[in-house]
């Protein structure tokens, strides 16, 4: 029964050594940090428009969500009854769910920033936008126009959130 003692221990080890080396679950790459990621830091300006671009290139609401402050607003102009439409948060999220469970693909191009007001916790950025919105190979719809966010963050530490959006697009 001794004989099989080292065979055992030695089949055993093999199996341990095998679990180590499982090409199905590769180890955590340590060095992999924010300069490799495609998600911009949001602590500063242009890792929000990165991020707001990532969320709608890919369709997650996750990284969305993380881009609205819980006070956000969102404002569009129904020229057809001629007032603004204001909504919060929550409405937002789930129109923003719904338009990304209904459409193939969505590509967002952030172009020149128009205006740009305000300090380290608050400012004002007006940008030009083109979204391409492909509901099927039948169905593109193409939005130009400016978005008009309020950003803001408490102290220095804190990333940006948009506290308000003011859609200033042809749609």
């Amino acid at each position: 029964m001794r004989a099989n003692a080292p065979r055992s221990v030695l089949f055993g080890a093999l199996l341990l050594l095998a679990g180590c080396l499982n090409p199905f679950a590769p180890g955590f790459d340590e060095n992999a940090g924010v300069a490799n990621s495609i998600l911009g830091d949001q602590k500063t300006v242009e890792g929000v428009f990165q991020n707001f671009r990532y969320s709608y290139s890919f369709r997650d609401t996750t990284i969305y969500s993380q881009l609205l402050d819980r006070n956000f607003v969102f404002v569009y102009r129904d020229f057809d009854r001629g007032f603004d439409v204001p909504w919060g948060r929550e409405e937002d999220m789930r129109t923003t769910y719904g338009l990304f469970q209904n459409v193939q693909n969505l590509d967002l191009v952030w172009n020149n920033i128009i205006s740009f007001s305000g300090d380290s916790l608050k400012s004002n950025i007006t940008r030009g936008f083109n979204l391409t919105v492909t509901f099927n190979p039948n169905d593109i719809t193409r939005i130009d126009g400016y978005a008009n966010l309020t950003l803001e963050r408490k102290n220095l530490a804190d990333i940006w959130k948009i506290s308000r959006w003011r859609d200033e697009s042809n749609f």
